[in-house]
């Protein structure tokens, strides 16, 4: 059984900043991609950042120049730093992994959601 769990979200000012943090853990061979995804209230979920293993890294338009993400392949976990953060950051942030066991299956697994609230 696998486990996304996330970390890091809060309550920020506009302008602040915030680091995420998702560890995967359980049965997982080999992780193909770990990324961010975000859903605000009334909105679908949407891709935030995403880093494949290849070392490619994708990111959503409004987030490029203030978000990084980045990966500690030794310890399957996925960072998310929030520099800049604005009203319209605010949403549901959730971990997801693309992975594979050792008999080479794929699977996709969501972590439980962390709240980033941005507010003065």
């Amino acid at each position: 059984q696998v486990r996304l769990v996330e970390s890091g979200g809060g309550l920020v000012q506009p302008g602040g900043s915030l680091r995420l943090s998702c560890v995967a853990s359980g049965s997982i061979f080999r992780i193909n991609a770990m990324g961010w995804y975000r859903q605000a209230p009334g909105n679908q979920r949407e891709l935030v950042a995403v880093s494949t293993s290849g070392g490619s890294t994708t990111y959503a338009d409004s987030v490029k120049g203030r978000f990084t993400i980045s990966r500690d392949n030794a310890k399957n976990t996925v960072y998310l730093q929030m520099n800049s953060l604005k009203a319209e950051d605010t949403a549901v942030y959730y971990c997801n992994s693309d992975y594979s066991t050792i008999s080479g299956t794929h699977y996709n697994h969501w972590g439980q959601g962390t709240q980033v609230t941005v507010s003065a």
